[in-house]
């Protein structure tokens, strides 16, 4: 059942469009990823979703509930974690939860939250002495102390190392294992194959498509593979373009890459053995998530317009 409807939603600031003719779904119980670039209008549009922005036009209902006509019904159902939020820097951890449970009718015990979130010992600690991923951690928890049935996490890992950014993501698989639906916001490929269970992708303020993860890479070649390699000596690629199995080859610095489908990698050597090649440093990698976005918006998600 779906928790969250957005149909054609629409915000300009001027003339400049930031999000035009959005649609997308939200089902009960999934982690919803929005995918895409900085500046793509992503964090605009869960804002508007969430009630915190107005919009130009559109529907967007969440639980039942039309959020342009009557947003506060559901205001108290919904934990959210903003791209840049702040707390006073001598704000205590325990003070904080006390200060966003009080928001809420019924909110959860903030002392066993804390300890589920590996903070129970950073209770009495200020905020401005936190790490980074302790007070990611703490973003979390403040999300989750109104007992939400939805929380919305825009951008959660920015700026996180990577065993902090790891460790943040098993905490979303744990608050999605509460119950919880999960709306987040990232323009990380791999957080978004890690966690997401449907994505929307996002690029200059439109929903390119919106699939599983897998099935985003299914679109493109029928989700082939690369082999990146060394050759020991040069060779014409009409070697390996010839073979039905081999969609493209390309040249960086000093290494090949070969695209194609099937038994890639038998074909290609056998084919390079022939000619006395020896393909060193040879890797196979499977075409990612981040090739379907190219795939889709002709661009590179770090790339600007």
């Amino acid at each position: 059942m779906a928790v969250i409807e957005v149909a054609n939603l629409r915000k300009t600031y001027g003339q400049h469009v930031a999000v035009d003719d959005v649609s997308f779904t939200v089902e009960r119980g999934e982690i919803f990823g929005i995918l895409g670039p900085n500046g793509a209008g992503k964090t605009t549009t869960v804002e508007c979703v969430e009630g915190l922005r107005s919009v130009d036009d559109g529907h967007i209902s969440i639980l039942g509930v039309d959020m342009r006509r009557n947003a506060d019904e559901v205001r108290d159902r919904m934990g959210v974690q903003l791209q840049q939020s702040q707390l006073p820097e001598k704000m205590k951890v325990r003070e904080a939860m006390a200060l966003f449970a009080s928001f809420y009718p019924d909110p959860v015990d903030g002392d066993k939250l804390l300890e589920e979130l590996g903070l129970a010992e950073k209770r009495d600690t200020a905020y401005k002495k936190l790490s980074g991923g302790q007070q990611q951690r703490l973003a979390i928890a403040l999300a989750l102390v109104g007992n939400p049935e939805i929380a919305f996490l825009d951008e959660l890992t920015t700026g996180l190392d990577p065993q902090a950014r790891r460790d943040t993501w098993q905490l979303i698989e744990d608050v999605r294992a509460r119950g919880v639906t999960v709306v987040l916001v990232t323009h990380f490929m791999e957080e978004a194959e890690r966690l997401c269970d449907r994505l929307a992708l996002v690029d200059s303020g439109r929903v390119v498509a919106v699939d599983s993860p897998a099935g985003l890479v299914s679109r493109v070649d029928g989700g082939g593979q690369r082999l990146r390699f060394r050759p020991s000596v040069p060779f014409d690629d009409g070697l390996l373009t010839a073979l039905p199995e081999v969609t493209g080859v390309t040249h960086t610095a000093s290494q090949v890459v070969v695209s194609g489908t099937g038994n890639l990698l038998q074909v290609v050597s056998a084919a390079l053995a022939g000619r006395n090649v020896i393909a060193m440093d040879l890797r196979v990698e499977q075409t990612n998530l981040e090739d379907a976005f190219v795939a889709l918006t002709g661009r590179k998600l770090g790339s600007e317009n």
